[in-house]
């Protein structure tokens, strides 16, 4: 490898370099402790030295170094990891360098050209793939090292690499950590010792910070069962993030595909750097603090003051820019936020030069004014370019609505920006929230409860003069404790619209929701007969959802999102959620809200494994561990704490709490995320935590908090008695004293508001990987216990295949962007069929563990086999048919392995095969395989029936057809009662094929010349056999191919016996038995009773087989073979 040129001082090198070849400007060196003399002491001193230091010579030993007659001072050009690879740097410096440095006078002058050519060679040789590194020379010698040490695939992507120590017990190995796209590495070479540890990111189930007596701080990586401990980092946070990130990114690219499909960033994993991961990271962070679109980038943070007008002070925080917004949050504890929509913008203006200030107007006359600002006047030039503004001021006046502290006004402007996207809106779309269609104020209506509820609006239109109303308004720390209060009924609907971020949403996209529900109008998918079920058990006691206005608005609403977003169609509890949104916000308004928490909110929260709510529940048992460690020492099994909130969640309370007091829950959760059913959820355990220690099974627990819920009250809500469900309880029957919901909150909010988002995306991070890997154990046990019936393999070898079979998916989608083996996995498929592998792989793993593995034709046979074991048709297999086929070549008897072999070679397994390579014998390239394993597979009945399912709506998972699967049960029964009688006969050329499998299969076998000569004398007594058949049936007939037919298979067979005759001969031989196909066959029945009479192929067969081997080699080798592949 060309390296940047280098000093190095000669004088210092000696010891540790050997001279190998010299000229007058260039020598050829060998690091000590390499190559002939072996090693010794000196070995392994320099290999410690070389590991510990990150020489490049622990992978290097080779390097050319540049000089000049007279000088001390050499240049390091080159370096090899071998003598080849060194000796064609040589050569090519001699043959294209040496002759043009003779014409230079000066010494200089030379040294300048040769760093020069040098330079340019590596520019070349990078073509830019290290440009976005921070120090390319660096990085392209570390990926050296990388390659060298591991010796993964070249398509595997070094992201960063660490020093740090790898801990064995209490001894810590000095090393460096390798973070790449698919997997973690670690290499350590201490005094001989050398530790290489490659652990996969998927096999992760646990990953986290640590620190004990031993150990100040180190990274926690358990995989496999197995602990491993990282310590002594430089930037131990900014690994820890990498790390975090890309065992995420590999989880959901792996397991959770229905979330990764729509992540363009990531879909490519060749792409991936430091630099683009740490972006990712800040811009995932920004959009999901301010409640943006996924799709904003975080472009530019500036630290600056921003003028808070009715504090009159400034504030210090963070101005942070992305495509379509102006974001600003304080660093200084006055919990003040904005958000500025450039839409909104109207005039950008530099204000203030001296203290570099920067002035921005919005619709509505609003202006906001940033001082202190780093380079301020490029970011007005930048911002007003993006805007679509100029620098006049005069842009001010032409607002439509000034700010007033009239709310009615305010009003008006609000929902006139709300509505001014909504162009030709449909009929059939409610334009009003439904409780001001069932439940109208009473304006004459002036009980406590109303005057409680009209001082609130005040409070609001107090907070909308002094901050402002919309989408620009301050959020202070004022706002939230109105928040927590309770937001008044007629306001309720726009905050939601606010807090959450839909409101953006909704402005960006005008129409769309008139054009989803026209498009999903009349679709029947299994979705829509869900959300039918579902329609009238969503809030049943509200008068809205007992009329049609109201059912009509919920199925229009869950049809249109279950169109828009197919991957997660309709989840229970969606229904609960949209019927609350739509009694507070318009049609169109709940349908964005509801895009807000299933896809920014509440992540993965309603996809088919509900992933997203197992996440936050485990976070919960995590906050409870640390906040409540009275509950879980009483409480052995932490599970009943998930199985008793899963509700919380999912509804946000809306299930278990009144309704009148579940809207407020929802008002703390639009403005606070999940941290707020966090916090209230740890609150609702403490308020009961002495009747829950006096319990005693988890039975009594429930009915505990049942009860405690049951008694939550809203004495504020201004709802009719009709509609409140608390005051419909019968009082006598609860004895529970009653609990205001805003005293809840309140006391959720004193005692954990110190939980701080940061935190509980953290704990998000970290658990997400514990939860999938969860999930998938319990999938590995479904099919372990489903295949375990019909194998002979112990249960741990069963699940050593089963993981080998599971990697070999996997190891097919690490170096590839657009996998096809991973469209095939579905987590919502039943559990046999979530993994499956196509016949590339599955020629791997029959390499990796058959017992025929060792054949000359092992490519044939693999090919066969997997024909044969794709009933289907789809060109996939399962982990049970891999593991049956597997099972009959082990554990099976004299018969079962006969009866496979002859399976092989007949249709529908059976196809001639012939490489295209000569030069390749019988081994198949990826291609061919391919191209083999799909002929003749599907008949035309079956590719029209598979088209018709592709265009059918239903296609796939939508609609389950049970009669199908009844039928694939009942064929698996009749399988097993399978007679040999049912087998179809053996032509002549399939026989020979056949035969010669058999000679394959012997090879190498201490009884290889008695087997042999049994199976000559067994093929030519069944052709001799049929040739008697022929003539008795047929006595009149010439007797013209059986013998000769005879004579050639035998002769093919001792050619191959003997490996001499040449293929052409072999060609013919099989062209001449196929003339006579339709002449001649075999019965299963009389192949096995010929076979039954040689006591050598008996024993053969019979002989047992332990995979155990097998297994363990394969685990050491299916990567170096995928590699290879």
């Amino acid at each position: 490898m060309w390296l940047k040129p280098e000093e190095v001082l000669l004088k210092s090198a000696l010891k540790l370099w050997v001279l190998e070849r010299s000229n007058r400007y260039f020598v050829l060196q060998r690091r000590r402790g390499y190559g002939e003399d072996g090693g010794g002491l000196a070995g392994l001193l320099m290999g410690t030295l070389d590991a510990v230091l990150d020489s490049t010579s622990k992978v290097a030993p080779f390097r050319i170094l540049h000089q000049t007659p007279d000088s001390q001072v050499y240049w390091s050009i080159a370096c090899g990891a071998s003598r080849e690879e060194i000796t064609e740097h040589w050569d090519w410096l001699e043959h294209n360098v040496m002759k043009t440095l003779s014409v230079f006078d000066s010494n200089e002058d030379v040294t300048s050209f040769v760093q020069g050519k040098i330079r340019g060679l590596i520019a070349e040789e990078g073509k830019g793939s290290f440009i976005q590194e921070e120090d390319p020379e660096k990085f392209r010698e570390a990926i050296l090292k990388f390659e060298k040490c591991f010796g993964l695939a070249e398509q595997e992507k070094l992201v960063t690499y660490y020093s740090c120590s790898c801990w064995r017990g209490r001894v810590p190995c000095q090393g460096w950590l390798y973070l790449s796209t698919n997997f973690l590495s670690f290499y350590s070479f201490l005094l001989g010792a050398e530790i290489k540890l490659v652990i996969s990111w998927d096999e992760i189930s646990k990953l986290e910070k640590t620190s004990n007596v031993i150990l100040t701080e180190s990274i926690h990586v358990c995989s496999r069962g197995e602990d491993h401990y990282f310590s002594m980092f430089l930037h131990i946070n900014e690994t820890f993030l990498l790390m975090e990130q890309l065992a995420n990114y590999a989880v959901r690219r792996l397991f959770d595909k229905e979330t990764f499909e729509n992540d363009l960033v990531l879909r490519d994993p060749l792409q991936i750097t430091k630099r683009g991961l740490e972006n990712r990271a800040h811009s995932e962070q920004f959009s999901a603090f301010f409640r943006l679109p996924k799709e904003e980038t975080l472009k530019e943070v500036h630290e600056c003051f921003l003028w808070v007008p009715f504090s009159h002070f400034n504030t210090l925080g963070k101005m942070c820019i992305s495509e379509n917004y102006i974001c600003f949050a304080s660093q200084d504890g006055s919990l003040c936020s904005i958000i500025i929509p450039l839409r909104e913008v109207i005039a950008v203006e530099k204000a203030d030069p001296a203290n570099k200030g920067v002035s921005i107007s919005t619709k509505g006359k609003r202006a906001f004014r940033f001082t202190e600002v780093k380079d301020f006047e490029h970011l007005v030039a930048k911002l007003r370019i993006r805007s679509g503004t100029t620098s006049s001021p005069h842009h001010t006046a032409s607002t439509e609505v000034a700010t007033t502290s009239d709310s009615d006004n305010l009003v008006d402007y609000y929902e006139g920006q709300l509505m001014a996207g909504q162009k030709g809106s449909s009929k059939t779309v409610s334009t009003e929230a439904l409780m001001t269609v069932f439940h109208p104020q009473d304006a004459d209506n002036l009980d406590s409860k109303m005057l409680k509820e009209k001082m609130k609006e005040q409070s609001w239109n107090i907070l909308f003069v002094e901050c402002g109303r919309g989408v620009s308004m301050f959020r202070t720390k004022k706002t939230r404790d109105l928040v927590l209060r309770g937001i008044p009924e007629t306001l309720r609907g726009e905050l939601w619209l606010l807090f959450s971020g839909a409101v953006n949403d909704m402005a960006t996209n005008p129409g769309y929701y008139t054009e989803l529900v026209e498009k999903s109008l009349g679709t029947c998918t299994l979705a829509t007969d869900e959300i039918e079920r579902d329609l009238r058990r969503s809030l049943p006691e509200h008068p809205a959802f007992q009329s049609d206005t109201g059912i009509s608005a919920l199925r229009r609403v869950l049809t249109a999102y279950a169109y828009r977003n197919p991957k997660i169609g309709y989840c229970q509890a969606m229904n609960i959620l949209t019927s609350v949104l739509l009694l507070y916000a318009k049609e169109e308004e709940a349908f964005w809200l509801l895009v807000a928490v299933c896809e920014r909110m509440l992540p993965d929260y309603f996809n088919r494994r509900i992933i997203g709510a197992l996440v936050d529940q485990a976070v919960f048992e995590e906050l409870i561990r640390d906040h409540l460690s009275q509950l879980t020492d009483h409480m052995t099994d932490m599970t009943f704490f998930s199985s008793v909130s899963l509700s919380w969640f999912l509804t946000l309370f809306i299930s278990v709490l009144p309704i009148e007091s579940a809207v407020s829950v929802v008002d703390c959760f639009f403005y606070d995320g999940i941290k707020a059913i966090l916090q209230l959820g740890l609150a609702v355990l403490d308020y009961n935590m002495d009747k829950l220690l006096t319990c005693k099974d988890d039975a009594e627990a429930v009915t505990v908090l049942n009860r405690f819920f049951d008694s939550v009250t809203n004495k504020d809500s201004p709802l009719p008695q009709a509609v409140q469900q608390a005051s419909n309880l019968n009082d006598t029957k609860s004895y529970h004293p009653k609990v205001d919901i805003t005293d809840l909150i309140r006391e959720s909010n004193e005692k954990y508001g110190d939980i701080r988002y940061e935190d509980v995306e953290s704990m998000r991070c970290r658990n997400r990987l514990y939860v999938i890997q969860t999930l998938e154990v319990t999938t590995k046990q479904n099919v372990l216990r489903v295949v375990s019936q019909d194998v002979k393999f112990s249960p741990s070898d069963l699940e050593e295949l089963y993981e080998l079979f599971k990697k070999e998916h996997f190891l097919s989608c690490y170096w590839s962007a657009n996998s096809p083996v991973l469209r095939h996995h579905d987590p919502s498929l039943p559990y046999l069929d979530q993994y499956r592998i196509d016949c590339q792989q599955f020629r791997v793993l029959y390499h990796l563990l058959s017992p025929w593995a060792h054949c000359a034709n092992r490519d044939s046979l693999a090919l066969w086999t997997f024909r044969l074991l794709d009933e289907n048709a789809d060109c996939l297999i399962n982990f049970k048919e891999f593991a049956c086929s597997l099972d009959v070549m082990y554990n099976g008897s004299f018969t079962d392995k006969l009866k496979l072999l002859f399976k092989l070679h007949i249709p529908p397994a059976f196809t001639e095969v012939e490489s295209l390579s000569p030069s390749k014998g019988d081994d198949l390239s990826k291609e061919e395989l391919i191209h083999f394993s799909q002929l003749n597979v599907s008949s035309p009945v079956d590719i029209q029936e598979a088209d018709a399912l592709k265009r059918s709506p239903e296609k796939g998972k939508e609609k389950i057809d049970i009669q199908t699967y009844l039928k694939q049960w009942q064929d698996e029964l009749l399988k097993k009662e399978e007679n040999i009688k049912d087998l179809p006969r053996m032509n002549q050329f399939q026989f020979i094929q056949f035969s010669k499998t058999l000679y394959n299969l012997f090879h190498g076998d201490p009884e290889e010349e008695l087997l042999y000569w049994a199976i000559a004398t067994v093929t030519s007594l069944l052709l001799k056999m049929e040739e008697v058949g022929r003539r008795l049936q047929s006595p009149t007939s010439p007797a013209k191919s059986p013998a000769s037919a005879a004579e050639s298979s035998a002769g093919s067979q001792n050619t191959l016996k003997k490996d001499s005759a040449p293929q052409q001969t072999e060609r013919r031989n099989v062209q001449s038995t196929r003339r006579d196909d339709q002449e001649w066959s075999f019965a299963f029945e009389q192949i096995l009773a010929s076979l039954l009479n040689e006591p050598a192929l008996v024993r053969f067969f019979e002989k047992p087989l332990d995979i155990k081997a097998k297994v363990e080699n394969a685990k050491t080798s299916q990567l170096k073979a995928r590699t290879r592949v």
